[in-house]
């Protein structure tokens, strides 16, 4: 209650001393009765000597009683995240006592560290933890409000690739789990695993002057996944590639060509190498084009103007080895970013270029560019060199010299080294760029003629050809390191690429330029917070938290909106959303284009619901589906695998040339089965996430999700 009434007061005196937003002009009224247990405790729990011996949660106990106080402190929660929400909640935590008693474990994981520009709203944070784990320095912070609180600090992700950490045996011993998250992935990701485990999850978030909460209860609520934000509107890619017109459309396609270069790139190349020709195939049964399967081969090796790398650019054209070809790779894409791409939409667009209805192709917003020359003594030109070729060294494991960041250094290594020679380019008479207008994309066409169809087929074949006789000069262990975009690491070079490419493009345009703390703003898409409404959102959220301990019903649970900085500050809350239960009935099949028949089994489920499969170990596939039959008169027709994006399919009953694979199938030990299909060892509990049942009458079955568990 104090940080719920915290946060309003101290919105209230922001709103004072800034004079901005509305203050509050009406009485305003808050209990909490609802969080009173449905029964009162004995009496017993309320006489002086029980709750003294409380100790320092008396105030507690006194609402609450002393059993209550036992059950807190006995609370194993996972707290996902330690940053401004984070720190919040472990406050509470650590004064509510939870987890602070005998088989009581608090679990706090955060993969980051802590930045300078956290200390404003991560209130467990000094100067002196900058650059120390996120989790262990709030851990230890609150271990000083509360010696008694047993937390335990990891610096893992919660994330597909961390499931050996978090793994089934840590789920099932959790009693609450509690976001703090600064991403709609993540959450996602941990709803998923609540919803799959049956945990209560708590979940809240903050924008500015606004917050949110959002109880998610096993068998009760929908859960987090139900309800999505509408997407953000984007610019049109026309714009972003070569029209913007602000400097955020610039900082779009510098974030797009670091990941495309440094991160997506050096992926690719390796699956690649580890796939060869098999890694094509995968391509074209995923339902990739021709074009776009060359674009990963070729890249800009395939047009030379400031396109993105691809596999023969990393193992052809630009193999670096060394410091001076990672920076003649850096000058040479300035000259294809910020010169060659300008000169090419010049060629196509002259500046004295009409439309169709004979307005200047050139009319705003659309900015006539210009085309930069390269000059070693400007520092902005230099800046995007040291980052480009930085980057590039990390990804081919190139150890950059001790000056590699000296201005100085590199325009010595461009003006001695050949590696770092330019090469000439003239505009091609046959390339299409569009535009905004598709009518004035058709009519420049036809226009310019006809060029021949491309043979991509033919490209993609000699293209393999020249990267398999590649493979064989690459020395051995060769490895790509991929960079995955983090804004927050001053010394990684992500953000000096970034806000160098993108104030370079704002130059070609006669943008306005901003500075790195404002390109990291708006290319990290940092999210304004600000801790009043950090502390409303968390002090909500530990009212929860009582709810869930004292079994209040849905009725009396709730989830939070409010924004204080309208003009009539807003606090509202409402009973979450009950979960959908899905019954037999009709629904609509878009692949036969007509309404079809659908037996829910059982009938009502919900996403809750599950069918596990115990002792899947002893059990054949054919056993597995005589299971199916006998308990639950389901006969299955279809069984899918997902092996990374692919699906592999195990059993068939209407697929062409499937007989004799389903007769070898059924007869093999489903751990052995699954195991080498999906190139790892299974325990625990696997979902058969693409399953699909009949009635024995033939009815398509709309079944809850089967789970095998093998110990």
């Amino acid at each position: 209650m104090a940080a719920i009434f915290g946060g309003v007061v101290g919105q209230e005196i922001v709103k004072a001393a800034t004079g901005k937003f509305h203050p509050i002009h009406q009485c305003f009224l808050m209990d909490a009765l609802e969080c009173l247990p449905k029964q009162t405790p004995p009496a017993a729990e309320f006489d002086a000597a029980a709750l003294a011996a409380t100790g320092r949660y008396r105030s507690q106990a006194v609402v609450f009683g002393t059993s209550f106080v036992s059950r807190i402190q006995q609370l194993k929660l996972f707290l996902v995240g330690s940053g401004a929400l984070g720190c919040e909640f472990l406050k509470g935590f650590a004064l509510m006592g939870a987890a602070c008693g005998g088989g009581g474990q608090l679990t706090v994981t955060d993969d980051d560290v802590i930045e300078k520009s956290n200390l404003s709203r991560q209130f467990l944070f000094r100067n002196h933890n900058v650059g120390q784990s996120k989790s262990l320095s709030a851990v230890q912070a609150c271990q000083r409000m509360n010696s008694e609180l047993r937390a335990k600090a990891l610096q893992d992700r919660v994330s597909p690739d961390t499931e050996k950490v978090f793994n089934d045996q840590f789920w099932e011993g959790l009693d609450v789990v509690v976001n703090a998250l600064d991403n709609v992935k993540a959450r996602l990701y941990v709803d998923g695993r609540c919803v799959f485990y049956s945990k209560p999850l708590l979940e809240s978030g903050t924008l500015g002057t606004k917050c949110n909460t959002q109880m998610v209860l096993p068998h009760l609520t929908e859960n987090y996944g139900a309800s999505r934000d509408p997407p953000e509107k984007e610019a049109p890619q026309c714009a972003v590639h070569n029209f913007p017109h602000n400097i955020d459309q610039c900082l779009v396609l510098a974030h797009s060509e670091f990941v495309g270069n440094f991160d997506t790139t050096p992926r690719e190349v390796s699956e690649y190498l580890a796939k060869g020709r098999e890694w094509v195939v995968g391509l074209e049964r995923a339902g990739e084009s021709e074009s776009s399967i060359l674009d990963k081969l070729r890249g800009d090796a395939r047009v030379g103007c400031g396109m993105t790398g691809g596999c023969h650019d990393v193992l052809l054209a630009e193999r670096c080895t060394d410091w001076a070809q990672c920076v003649g790779w850096a000058r040479r894409k300035f000259e294809s970013y910020f010169r060659n791409r300008l000169e090419q939409l010049l060629h196509n667009f002259p500046p004295d270029a009409t439309t169709s209805q004979g307005v200047p192709f050139w009319s705003p917003p659309k900015r006539l560019p210009r085309p930069l020359q390269f000059d070693p003594a400007d520092p902005l030109h230099m800046q995007f060199l040291m980052a480009a070729a930085n980057l590039r060294a990390f990804m081919f494991g190139v150890t950059p010299p001790a000056d590699s960041r000296d201005p100085a250094a590199l325009a010595s290594v461009l003006a001695s080294s050949p590696a770092c020679a330019v090469r000439p380019f003239s505009p091609s008479t046959d390339s299409s760029i569009e535009t905004d207008s598709k009518e004035e994309d058709e009519r420049r066409r036809a226009a310019a003629g006809a060029a021949a169809p491309a043979d991509d087929a033919a490209t993609i074949e000699a293209t393999l050809a020249e990267l398999q006789a590649a493979q064989g000069a690459l020395p051995g262990g060769f490895a790509l390191k991929p960079n995955e975009f983090e804004k927050d690491d001053d010394l990684n070079f992500h953000m000096d690429f970034i806000s160098a490419f993108g104030n370079l493009r704002a130059r070609n345009y006669s943008i306005d330029e901003v500075d790195k703390f404002q390109a990291k703003i708006k290319a990290g898409r940092i999210i304004p917070a600000i801790a009043t409404a950090t502390a409303m959102a968390t002090g909500f959220v530990c009212l929860e938290l009582y709810k869930q301990l004292t079994d209040a019903p849905l009725e009396l649970r709730r989830n939070l909106f409010a924004n204080l900085a309208l003009e009539g500050p807003l606090i509202m809350l409402s009973e979450p959303m009950p979960c959908t239960k899905i019954k037999s009935g009709q629904r609509w099949d878009p692949d036969m284009y007509m309404d079809v028949d659908e037996v829910a089994y059982p009938e009502g489920h919900t996403l809750w619901d599950k069918l596990i499969i115990s002792g899947a170990a002893k059990l054949t596939l054919a056993g597995l589906f005589e299971v199916f039959r006998r308990d639950h008169g389901l006969v299955v027709t279809e069984l899918l695998l997902k092996v990374g994006k692919e699906g592999r399919t195990l059993f068939s009953a209407s697929l062409p040339g499937m007989a004799q694979q389903n007769e070898v199938n059924s007869k093999r030990q489903l751990s052995e089965l699954i195991s080498s299909t999906v190139g790892a060892p299974v325990g625990g509990y696997f979902p058969l996430d693409d399953i699909i049942f009949n009635t024995a009458d033939g009815d398509d079955v709309k079944a809850a999700p089967v789970v095998l568990r093998f110990n």
